[in-house]
């Protein structure tokens, strides 16, 4: 039985932008065909992004990827309306935020989303506390309240002790953990993260991934982040949408973009990545007739690599996979595992779990 689809947190419809003084004349002609070389060469306009279509889950990591000039932080502006589309829909609970009133697109952005930039957009004057709670000063919450929240999620991303310093005194870490804080604070459903961690040395980058998986786990929000980055696109993106000249090529696990990629392009990004870190035991194990009494298991979701680690551990050929209730739902054999991790593989698994859904 297939999972159920999971609930729609933004839904984005349609949506094109062009950037130039006359962009509605160019909309017919871009949607016939007219590339973004054509239009700029024409007409002296950018296309931005073409005929995007998007279902973000609610409580989920969207992680948006490509290349510089792909479109990818144009797109996650339209979400809170930094940029006004061209056209269409960009669909929030039962509201466009497209059609909003100032009045309405102010409180929204108060309210709804909360925002983490590559730069960290700290204010140099103000402490680390001082600029936790800014978001709630906007929203005229009690100072008592303020500091409260603030501190409770300085805390938790790991800065307790460093509310009273200032961002210039902080490592560039440190800094995007008080963006981070500062964004929590406010309690919004919605987490925008544009590139949030490029900016970070390699080490501190991947230690800000864990806090956001771990703290993910906790909070669930609708989280929509932006990178260049593919390996950071799978480890974060519970649903990844790839974009090209403003256009998505490809939107789908990791796990599918890893095994199936829709083009030559996608190919390519894919090509070095560590499958077994991000393929699942799911995808390699074998019908199970019965259990083995007294048989290793590995739990249903675990990737490759840790399996295979712990098989190895376990001097054992053969696991049973089991699922969150524990029941037996598969076999898993150590070579299948090894060969799954450094080569291509074509389950009709796959297949059957697209159709099943």
């Amino acid at each position: 039985m297939a999972d159920p689809a999971p609930e729609i947190g933004i839904s984005i419809r349609n949506l094109y932008k062009i950037f130039g003084p006359n962009p509605e004349a160019y909309i017919d002609a871009v949607r016939q065909g007219m590339s973004k070389t054509e239009l700029n060469d024409q007409h002296n306009h950018v296309l931005g992004l073409k005929d995007i279509n998007i279902d973000m889950p609610r409580g989920a990591i969207q992680v948006v990827m490509g290349l510089s000039g792909s479109g990818k932080s144009t797109l996650i502006r339209h979400i809170n309306r930094l940029i006004d589309p061209t056209v269409g829909e960009v669909i929030v609970g039962d509201q466009d935020v497209v059609k909003m009133s100032e009045t309405e697109l102010r409180e929204f952005r108060r309210h709804q989303t909360a925002m983490v930039f590559q730069k960290f957009a700290l204010l140099p004057h103000r402490t680390v506390l001082d600029n936790v709670v800014y978001g709630l000063e906007i929203q005229g919450i009690p100072r008592k309240k303020q500091e409260e929240e603030a501190r409770r999620w300085i805390t938790r991303v790991g800065l307790e002790g460093f509310e009273e310093s200032y961002p210039n005194q902080l490592s560039g870490g440190m800094q995007q953990r008080v963006g981070l804080a500062r964004a929590l604070t406010n309690d919004a459903p919605i987490l925008l993260m544009d590139e949030a961690f490029s900016a970070l040395d390699p080490l501190i980058r991947m230690d800000m991934q864990s806090v956001l998986l771990d703290l993910q786990k906790e909070i669930r929000k609708t989280i929509v982040f932006i990178t260049h980055d593919l390996d950071e696109a799978l480890r974060l993106g519970d649903r990844i949408a790839i974009l090209r000249d403003g256009e998505v090529i490809q939107q789908s696990t990791a796990q599918e973009i890893v095994l199936r990629p829709s083009d030559e392009y996608i190919s390519s990004f894919v090509r070095e990545v560590n499958r077994g870190r991000v393929i699942s035991v799911d995808m390699v194990m074998t019908p199970l007739s019965e259990a083995e009494p007294g048989a290793m298991t590995v739990r249903s979701g675990s990737v490759l690599e840790n399996a295979a680690k712990k098989m190895t551990e376990k001097s054992a050929n053969h696991a049973i996979v089991i699922d969150k209730a524990g029941k037996p739902i598969g076999a898993l054999d150590i070579q299948d595992v090894i060969s799954a991790m450094v080569t291509p593989v074509d389950h009709t698994m796959v297949e059957d779990e697209e159709d099943a859904a």
